[in-house]
């Protein structure tokens, strides 16, 4: 039984959280509706202003993407497995290339 108590008070933590995500969405549509309403709420500091109703006015925020990190794939480990007198060792070498999916270069 103890439990289901558990159980029950985490549904109810998860509801709260999503109501008031929920609650918050629905304010800052409203005060994109009315800006009237938005500059009783605080003052916009100029052009460079941006707060969830801005961005909610300007349908789209500016992202800047994080720089890709590429790493070498590590080098296979020798074989432990007995080999034939005449067999020959071939390794493979692995190329990697940061560009490999690209367009061609003169498209």
């Amino acid at each position: 039984m103890r439990l289901r108590l558990v159980d029950s008070k985490a549904i109810a933590l998860r509801a709260i959280v999503a109501t008031g995500f929920i609650g918050a969405f629905l304010f800052a549509a409203v005060l994109s509706a009315a800006p009237q309403l938005h500059e009783r709420i605080h003052q916009p500091d100029g052009a460079t202003h941006q707060c969830a109703v801005t961005l909610l006015t300007g349908g789209n925020c500016e992202h800047t993407p994080c720089d890709t990190v590429a790493l070498a794939p590590p080098p296979p480990r020798p074989a432990s497995a007995p080999f034939h007198r005449h067999f020959q060792l071939v390794s493979a070498r692995l190329e990697f290339s940061l560009l490999e999916h690209a367009p061609p270069a003169i498209s």
